[in-house]
């Protein structure tokens, strides 16, 4: 209905039947998606949903990408059409060209003929204009010199006058000062002063005017003056203008010489006249100026003279060459004539000839045209008539791509194949029209896209590619599952030039961030986030637009912004498999990203190359880079020829530029060629050389894939890909070096192994550390093809698929099931084809040989010694699996080497040394295992500051503030606890991350450090453990390795600090006491019940007392060895610490259970309860295997099961009728009571587990939903589990079967002891409270006995040497109960005493005991062993019911140390 809803309208190019078929196709695609979801969490526990807005989400895109697909055939059938139909025109253009060209060839000759005379008369007219102009250049030069001797004259001239400038200049200046006023008071005198009457007499005298003769003035001693005529002169209204234009040539010596006398008169001075006539007397300046001026002119005259007539010379000159000129000038104008008609001609030659050319040039072009064309002309008419069939296919096709990127991202490889597999099978039966191996990466993107995107860093392999193309084309934002980061480094290299954003959640400015992005429409990328994501990102990423106006805008949490469509949003989590819900599956596109085997081989394959033979890789690198650019030009080229074609006006060869665009594509095409050939040869010489270092990244892959895989037995155990390389980079770098490659690379491999094993144990804790080396050993056999995949599921599975019904008989009592299982398991295996005869048919020496205490080391019978060590391990894993952890480290060492079976050593001094400033060292704490004081030690001995802070609630300020500080000025951080201050990790991180991305600008002490303690926790911040050091300072296994890290980490000062002669045997016994009980921990409740912490302060507290203890000894006395065991018999002494090392390394690897105090079957138990936890933890961290070839589902198998069970389900108890009966047998009774408290907790256990069952049932068939306590029933009933929801308030089993048959056999008890008569023997393990059942018996034992006070009561018992079967009558008083098992010991019945435990026989059953009641208080013999009797195998409190007594022919302190108890189950 949702398909047809979406489908019904839109126009598809098909049949009516064919849409009807794609209609139901999409839903049922989106069905078969929603069932792999259910088969993908089956087999690799990941959580992927589809919605129902995941459908319309596929359908929209279906619309869009159609849409696009059929508008891109249309544009491209048009454009090739349109380049045909121009082709075609070319073809046609060329004949009527060639008749055109035979009509222009006849126009040129007549054109040149013309052409020809009239050039004929300009060479006539050229030779007269060449005469004139030669005369006139002749007269041009006689002027020319004229010219220049006329000014050297006016220069001479020039420069004497320049002598007389000053005195002329003065005079002027005095003539300005007179006015006319002052002329007229002078001329109105009466009697004028006399030496005003000399002044105007030289003015006269200047003027040329009369002056009266030379008489003498007695009163004046001087002449008379001419004071008559100089009224005159000054009576004209324009004397002073005179004055001021006077021409200064006319003066001559004799008016000179007349006016000397009057310059020698004293008083004719400028001074004196202006005394007597105020401004008048610059007259008297004037005079003798022009005096001085005559001096100088009279040798100017001469020259001016000369002047005038070579002037006069020169105007002569001047003229004649004008007359020529305008000769030159008329020449000129009749030659321009003659020279136009030439053009004029020659132009109209020109125009015909080009007419020709271009003519030509377009018949070159049309025939270049039509011949480069060619080849395309083919195609292109191919693919035109292919666009229908195409435009046909396209239907199909469509579905296959929208499929591939609606649903295929959050899967694997092999997922995606099988789906498209499964699709395509579907599209033909439906008879929908599909290309033929239709191919999603070739139809989606090209080869040059793919190349450009490899170079920002995409792997190379087919997953990351499809990866690619989902996070560019999906229809959804991107979601990137990518613990690697590498679909992060890809995204900020592509979008860099974008100007990508780069945010977190926690992000202090996130939202300014994302509305920056948004509006700005630039990429934004929110990097490690969680499984959930900011609400104020779900109208982002559903694109809930509002239309304001014109424009769009989004809602950003309460704030409206502007939209951009070029905006793109980026998501990406560093979580390995993080389980997002629905509704985040709906929003965006989620895409695994984890990285590849192959994708990473090929990475870590360019780094050896790029370390080894570095011109090799950037060869390559720039191959890849050329080939890229080529193939993106020559798709460039053909779009550019072919929008040419197609868009160029009129016709095709008119435009030069497509014949341009033609040359240049042919050119580029054939160099892009040629290019692309050598580039195949060079990258087949380049491969060739770099094949040889593949082994190296083979290696690197596999070990990169086994760290990872670590994290999914713990989520602390996190390795990023940049802390992987920076140990295979450092492989290479510290790995010896010699020219040989075959022995270089075998070093390299050899370090690279080691290096990883000795990184990743130092952070794992000890239980864990045998489990990476097993795994690396058989990884790696595995990758070399030593091991198969069968034999490899044959070791961690054993038999355990098989059913013992369908197989042979076990042929011996002494044999298990389980070992006849693993046994028939191996005859799949070729080395063990026949051992079931071999075994039947030789009962004696195989049981020799499976008795013996370490049968690995023994040969074994029928030609199987012979076996290699890891099919040897196969073998000792079927018949022995406590013996399996030796023969496995005899595997690792064949396999590895010998160092790879010994234990990794912390050492602080190292991991100071690796460590960088912002590179947190985090601990992982357990018991005994806290690291501060080292920290401490090691800080001082650096001469640093470490400062402790123990994280919880209102710490973070605390925390702040020191690392702030330290930051700056250096010190250790140490941060205890921080499981409990998860939310400042995350600040942390962020801090950090902040830091790193400022670089240098941050400056950040060189002596910072942050030390990290914490206990493993799920939220964690994955990204704070993928940049730390991670490290554990659990007491390693064993005491060699316990004493090694003992003495490792001490100093020799320490060992030197007393020279007492017990000091170092001291020292040494406390050293070996804290690593037994340390060591007695992993034997479980035998060591101790409650695994006490017993940590390095405890070993250091002891010594630092025995240094007190030995400096408080008066002299003389000896030490009160009360206290010491025999142990110091046997203890090392020896003075350097260098000497204890080494007797440590000589110790056995592995230590008797004898060292702890145990009995050898502790080994046993503890070698088989590590094995299978191993074997576990590995079946666990495997893809799950795909359904059985029945074709029989999870559900389908879990409902048959629950359907057989709840038909053995009894019925939930009648409680009236269980109280009626109880009345009948005495309501108050003891007894009688527990019974009813029993029965009604059973009465709970039997409606729940039948509730359960029913409803299980009908979620499998769909009638209700499937609910979290239904979902994890049918998880562990499938697996064989106990469901969470029973194990509440019922009891612990090791598998439902077990759980199951105590369930049946509990009601049993109950509805006998009701509804028949009273046990003679009680089953004490069918009890939900033994302790209320041992206190009625006692309270009905104390009501029997008048007197008796229950305080005064106590308990006591008897073993009996009957088994239950053969108590036919119930004690007098007490009970009888059965069903207890001895723990740690024996029990021999003929003695009915405790006895050392038989070889291999782990718990051996009690016979009946006898449990009554005395009335005593006093204590028990002190002969007999108190022995604690416990419910089940976990000793705790919880389970501790209460002591019996039982004898011994030993010290009960033997048997305590033997961790001996009774346990119910």
């Amino acid at each position: 209905a949702v398909s047809r809803h979406y489908l019904s309208e839109f126009s598809v190019v098909c049949s009516e039947k064919v849409k009807e078929h794609v209609i139901d196709i999409m839903s049922w695609i989106h069905e078969s998606v929603q069932e792999s979801c259910v088969n993908y969490y089956d087999r690799f526990r990941r959580v992927t949903f589809v919605t129902p807005k995941s459908l319309i989400s596929f359908l929209e895109s279906y619309k869009i990408l159609y849409k696009d697909k059929q508008e891109n055939i249309v544009i491209m059938s048009e454009r090739m059409s349109s380049g045909l139909d121009k082709l075609d025109e070319a073809g046609a253009s060329v004949a009527v060209l060639k008749k055109d060209l035979i009509e222009m060839n006849k126009v040129i000759a007549v054109a040149s003929e013309e052409a020809e005379e009239v050039l004929a008369t300009v060479e006539q007219s050229k030779g007269a204009a060449e005469i004139v102009k030669v005369e006139v250049a002749e007269k041009k030069g006689q002027a020319e010199a004229l010219v220049k001797n006329i000014s050297a004259v006016k220069e001479v001239a020039e420069e004497k006058l320049e002598k007389a400038l000053p005195a002329l200049e003065e005079a002027e200046a005095a003539l300005k000062t007179i006015k006319a006023a002052d002329i007229a008071t002078v001329r109105k005198l009466g009697k004028p002063p006399y030496l005003i009457t000399l002044i105007m007499d030289c003015v006269c005298i200047l003027f040329r005017r009369k002056v009266k003769p030379i008489r003498p003035d007695t009163d004046k001693a001087f002449i008379q003056s001419s004071w008559e005529e100089s009224l005159k002169v000054m009576s004209d209204t324009s004397f002073l203008r005179k004055i001021v234009e006077y021409p200064t040539d006319l003066i001559n010596a004799e008016m000179v010489d007349m006016m000397v006398p009057y310059f020698q008169y004293p008083q004719y001075t400028f001074e004196a006249a202006k005394v007597a006539c105020g401004n008048v007397a610059g007259l008297l300046s004037w005079t003798m100026a022009m005096s001085k001026y005559f001096e100088v002119n009279k040798e100017v005259l001469p020259l001016k003279a000369n002047l005038a007539v070579q002037e006069a010379k020169y105007q002569k000159a001047s003229g004649d060459l004008q007359e020529a000129e305008d000769l030159l000038l008329q020449k000129e104008i009749e030659l321009a004539d003659v020279q136009r008609t030439l053009e004029e001609a020659v132009s109209k030659k020109e125009a015909v000839l080009t007419e020709a050319k271009k003519c030509q040039d377009k018949m070159d072009a049309a025939t270049a045209l039509i011949g480069g064309l060619a080849g395309e002309k083919i195609r292109w008419t191919e693919q035109i008539s292919s666009f229908k069939s195409e435009t046909d296919r396209l239907v199909g096709d469509v579905i296959l791509r929208t499929a591939f990127l609606s649903y295929t991202g959050p899967f694997n490889q092999e997922f995606r194949s099988d789906l498209q597999s499964v699709w395509i099978k579907q599209v033909i039966e439906k008879m929908i029209p599909l290309s033929a191996n239709v191919n999603v990466i070739d139809s989606l993107t090209d080869r040059s896209q793919i190349g450009e995107w490899n170079i920002q860093g995409l792997p190379t392999d087919e997953l990351s590619i499809q990866n690619g193309i989902i996070a560019t084309k999906a229809m959804r934002f991107p979601l990137l599952i990518d613990p690697q980061s590498q679909g992060k480094v890809w995204i900020k290299n592509k979008e860099k030039q974008n100007k990508l954003i780069v945010t977190a959640l926690n992000h202090k400015y996130f939202r300014n961030h994302l509305e920056d992005s948004v509006n700005l429409g630039v990429p934004i990328i929110i990097e490690d986030v969680a499984e959930e994501l900011d609400p104020c990102l779900d109208n982002l990423l559903d694109r809930n637009l509002l239309k304001v106006g014109t424009q769009y805008k989004v809602k950003i949490g309460d704030k409206e912004v502007d939209w951009n469509p070029a905006f793109r949003c980026y998501i990406t989590t560093k979580l390995p498999n993080p389980a997002y819900t629905p509704e985040v599956f709906a929003r965006t596109s989620i895409i695994d990203f984890t990285v590849t085997m192959r994708g990473l081989e090929d990475q870590l394959l360019g780094r050896v190359i790029l370390t080894e033979r570095k011109e090799l890789e950037d060869e390559r690198v720039l191959l890849v880079e050329t080939v890229t650019g080529n193939m993106k030009k020559m798709k460039e080229l053909e779009a550019n020829l072919l929008h040419k074609l197609s868009t160029t006006q009129g016709s095709l060869l008119d435009d030069v530029t497509v014949i341009e665009v033609l040359n240049t594509s042919k050119n580029t095409a054939l160099e892009v060629k040629e290019k692309i050939e050598i580039a195949k040869v060079t990258e087949a010489k380049i491969n060739a050389a770099r094949e040889e270092y593949r082994v190296v990244a083979t290696r690197g892959s596999v070990l990169y894939f086994l760290v990872c895989s670590m994290a999914r037995v713990n989520n602390m155990y996190q390795t990023s890909l940049v802390q992987f390389l920076e140990r295979f980079d450092a492989s290479m770098y510290n790995s010896a070096k010699t020219h040989i490659t075959q022995k270089r690379i075998k070093r390299i491999i050899n370090y690279l192994t080691f290096e990883i094993y000795r990184y990743k144990s130092r952070g794992l804790y000890e239980k864990d550390k045998f489990l990476l080396v097993l795994l690396m050993a058989l990884s790696i056999d595995r990758q070399l093809e030593l091991i198969t995949f069968d034999e490899f599921q044959t070791f961690i599975k054993g038999g355990a698929a098989l059913d013992l019904n369908d197989c042979p008989p076990v042929p011996f009592r002494w044999m298990t099931d389980e070992t006849w299982l693993n046994l028939v398991q191996l005859t799949n295996l070729s080395p063990f084809v026949n051992i079931l005869s071999k075994v039947s048919g030789n009962e004696r020496a195989w049981f020799t040989w499976y008795k013996k205490d370490a049968p690995e080391n023994e040969i074994i019978p029928d030609g199987y010694n012979s076996l290699d060590p890891f099919r040897r391990m196969l073998l000792i894993r079927s018949w022995c699996m406590d013996r399996t952890i030796a023969q496995s480290r005899k595997y690792i060492a064949h396999s590895l080497g010998e160092r790879f079976a010994e234990p990794v050593v912390l050492n602080f001094e190292e991991l100071i040394l690796e460590s960088r400033e912002l590179m947190p060292m985090v601990c992982f704490l357990s018991l005994g295992s806290d690291p501060s004081s080292n920290i401490e030690l090691l800080a001082k001995k650096n001469e640093l500051k470490c400062h402790p802070i123990s994280m919880g609630q209102g710490q973070e300020i605390h925390a702040r503030k020191l690392i702030m500080a330290c930051i700056e000025d250096g010190g250790w951080v140490l941060l205890q606890n921080c499981h409990l201050g998860l939310e400042y990790m995350v600040e942390l991180t962020i801090q950090i991350l902040e830091l790193e991305r400022l670089g240098k600008e941050a400056s950040v002490s060189q002596n910072f450090r942050i030390w990290i303690t914490t206990e493993p926790h799920p939220k964690f911040p994955i990204t704070l453990l993928q940049m730390s050091l991670k490290y554990t300072n659990e007491p390693p296994a064993g005491i060699r390795a316990g004493l090694k890290r003992t003495y490792t980490n001490l100093s020799q000062d320490f060992l030197d600090y007393s020279q007492s002669p017990f000091y170092l045997p001291l020292v040494y016994s406390i050293s070996f006491l804290h690593t037994v009980v340390q060591e007695r921990r992993k034997f479980g409740p035998l060591g101790w019940n409650i695994p006490y912490e017993f940590n390095s302060s405890d070993w250091y507290a002891s010594c630092l007392f025995v240094q007190n203890h030995l400096d408080d000894l008066e002299q003389g006395k000896g030490i009160s060895w009360v206290t010491v065991r025999y142990m110091l018999g046997e203890v090392y002494s020896f003075k350097e610490q260098e000497a204890y090392l080494s007797a440590i390394d000589e110790m056995f690897n592995v230590d008797p259970p004898q060292v702890y105090g145990f009995h050898s079957n502790a080994e046993i138990t503890y070698q088989t309860n590590t094995m299978r936890n191993i074997l576990d933890e590995i079946m666990a961290i495997q893809p799950r295997e795909s359904s059985a070839g029945t074709g029989e589902s999870r559900e389908d198998r879990v409902a048959r099961q629950v359907k057989e069970m709840l038909s053995k389900t009894p019925l939930a108890f009648d409680l009236f009728d269980v109280k009626q009966h109880l009345i009948a047998m005495g309501a108050t009774s003891s007894m009688n009571i527990f019974l009813r408290q029993e029965i009604d907790r059973m009465q709970r256990i039997i409606i729940l587990v039948r509730t359960i069952f029913k409803d299980l049932l009908l979620a499998v068939e769909g009638t209700i939903i499937m609910s979290e306590n239904l979902r994890d029933a049918l998880d562990n009933i499938y697996n064989a589990r106990v469901p969470t929801v029973f194990k509440r308030g019922s009891w612990v089993s090791s598998s439902l079967g077990f759980w199951f048959t105590e369930l049946l056999e509990r009601h049993m008890q109950f509805y006998n002891w009701c509804f028949g008569s009273r046990p003679v023997v009680f089953w004490m393990s069918g009890f939900f409270n033994p302790q209320g059942f041992l206190t009625a018996m006692r309270q009905e034992v104390a009501r029997a006995h008048q007197g008796w006070a229950l305080d005064q009561v106590t308990m006591h018992n008897d073993v009996l040497k009957v088994g239950p079967e053969e108590c036919k009558k119930p004690p007098k008083e007490g009970v009888f109960v059965y069903g207890l098992f001895v723990d740690g010991a024996g029990w021999d019945k003929r003695t009915s005493r405790l006895v050392e435990a038989t070889n291999k026989v782990l718990f051996t059953l009690m016979p009946v005991i006898h449990i009554y009641a005395i009335f005593s208080t006093a204590a028990k013999n002190p002969k007999l062993y108190t022995c604690p009797v416990y419910k089940k195998m976990n000793r705790t409190d919880l389970n501790y019911i209460c002591a019996l007594w039982v004898q011994s022919n030993k010290p009960p302190d033997h048997w305590t140390l033997r961790g001996v108890a009774l346990l119910c189950d």
